[in-house]
């Protein structure tokens, strides 16, 4: 009778040997199947294994002869701040340590979809909770049932006690800084959850158009070599790069997933390429309205960044920015009232960089059924393109730098600058002022100045944040949301932003939704 530890690690063997990547784990499953055995797969983040998680594996294990368990990567978790609390190897370690659990993977994806048509289960266990596709705040249940289906599987739905890991750590654990733990619970008490949800809904069948300036942002990643030899530099070996379709390009994707139709009046250089490199970088039911400026660039600001920490050490713009002529600026003001007369919204994203004169901001003025404003301060135009020179707007965000300049209030709080500088000077009675780790500022002429604590401490890069901000929130305004509510979900917004490096990927509703329901169980 083997009692020796080479005995034991052949029937128990080590939690790190069960954990393979998804490709070994399909290779797993083809071998177990061509054996006649079946394969059950649980798929999620895992972060806080608890009871209900040990009730669904033992239900996986009830379903079939072998189980799989793959757990959400890091970076797709959006679960709130300070989540995971658990890094993706410590979750799978965890989920290994299970005597009912054969195999583990980590999802290197934004979906369950390749994995279940890499694996291929006979049974995908998922909770009761998403047994209803209509409270499934993901909207991906319809697609993984189809990959499931797709190769002869089925869905088996759990319906023993369920906890819920968010509700867990929001109750018990002090992941949150003491002022964002006691507003979370006071929106909770609210009755915030559902009520949000309702208001991110309520915008589903917008049209939203966005006038703006059109910008290429390139990053070229380096490494610091060290000083120059003969000159006070520093030198730096270029690694790669990448190009971004920004400014209202970029807004525009925001806000793509959350109405129903996007259109975009920009301007674009005459003589360089970047129309075909944007309409290959639009969400479907975006529309994108060009107008060509010629003798003119397209705007672009290249950007060498450290590779790694992803510092920004230089930056480079190509523009002209100087004023154009008569016929040009008609003809941009035409098609711009044309095109914003349709608008449930108009977003104006004014990077300042020469296509809105003050004759398009009448335009806009004049024929916007709701007009959403940012007028941004850049490197490219500082102290020149203040939210001011727009007379009248239905809400505005900026953010502290920017609304300090334009009430030329260096000192004072930013209630002060807000009720007795923007609001006097601006006919505007709904603005948000963005403060970074501070959070965000709401102001209505109806409730005054409130404050929503940040939502993350963990920033990646901000490029873009801002953008993200206003393009989300502005339709929710519109729809009528209560201002703090609308900068709730703000937050939520920019503090998923400042997780995407540049441009690679948008805001989008689901993971938002996803965000905000972890935040207030």
């Amino acid at each position: 009778m083997g009692n020796s530890a080479t005995d034991k690690a052949a029937v128990h063997p080590a939690p790190h040997e069960k954990i393979k990547t998804i490709e070994e784990l399909g290779a797993v499953a083809r071998a177990a199947q061509a054996e006649g055995r079946t394969v059950a797969l649980c798929h999620g983040v895992f972060d806080l294994v608890h009871l209900g998680h040990v009730r669904h594996i033992l239900a996986a294990r009830n379903e079939a002869d072998v189980v799989i368990v793959t757990v959400t990567a890091d970076r797709f978790v959006n679960k709130g701040p300070g989540r995971p609390i658990f890094p993706e190897n410590m979750r799978a370690e965890m989920l290994a340590a299970l005597g009912t659990v054969d195999w583990v993977g980590i999802n290197q994806t934004s979906s369950a979809e390749p994995i279940l048509d890499t694996v291929r289960p006979d049974i995908y266990v998922k909770g009761s909770d998403y047994e209803n596709p209509e409270d499934d705040v993901t909207g991906k249940i319809a697609t993984e049932r189809e990959a499931v289906e797709r190769h002869g599987g089925r869905i088996v739905f759990t319906r023993d006690v369920t906890f819920s890991s968010s509700s867990l750590m929001n109750r018990y654990f002090d992941i949150y800084d003491p002022p964002l733990r006691d507003y979370l619970q006071k929106v909770r008490e609210g009755g915030g959850a559902e009520r949000l949800l309702k208001l991110i809904d309520k915008i589903q069948d917008m049209h939203v158009v966005l006038v703006g300036d059109t910008i290429i942002d390139e990053y070229q990643y380096v490494t610091a070599l060290g000083k120059a030899s003969k000159e006070n530099i520093v030198a730096t070996l270029l690694k790669n790069g990448e190009q971004f379709a920004g400014g209202v390009i970029a807004a525009a994707n925001h806000v793509a997933s959350f109405c129903k139709s996007v259109e975009i009046v920009t301007t674009l250089g005459g003589n360089d390429y970047p129309e075909e490199f944007i309409r290959a970088h639009v969400r479907p039911n975006v529309t994108l309205t060009p107008i060509r400026v010629q003798g003119r660039p397209t705007t672009r600001k290249l950007r060498y960044v450290e590779l790694g920490y992803l510092h920004k050490l230089f930056e480079v713009y190509t523009m002209d920015d100087t004023p154009l002529d008569e016929t040009e600026r008609t003809e941009i003001d035409r098609i711009t009232a044309e095109r914003v007369r349709g608008g449930d919204v108009v977003i104006v994203t004014d990077f300042g960089h020469g296509m809105i004169a003050p004759s398009t901001i009448d335009t806009l003025i004049a024929n916007s059924r709701f007009l959403a404003i940012n007028a941004q301060s850049n490197s490219g135009n500082h102290g020149y393109n203040l939210i001011t020179k727009y007379p009248r707007a239905d809400y505005i965000c900026i953010d502290a730098p920017e609304a300090r300049l334009a009430a030329t209030d260096k000192f004072n709080d930013i209630a002060s600058v807000i009720e007795n500088g923007l609001h006097r000077k601006i006919d505007c009675n709904n603005m948000i002022i963005t403060h970074g780790s501070f959070g965000c500022y709401p102001f209505s002429s109806k409730t005054g100045v409130a404050r929503v604590p940040a939502f993350t401490k963990t920033v990646v890069d901000t490029v873009g944040a801002g953008d993200a901000f206003l393009t989300i929130t502005a339709p929710l305004v519109a729809a009528g949301g209560n201002i703090e509510d609308v900068a709730f979900i703000g937050n939520a917004a920019g503090a998923i932003k400042v997780g995407i490096v540049g441009h690679r990927n948008s805001v989008e509703k689901a993971p938002l939704v996803k965000f905000v329901t972890a935040l207030l169980k």
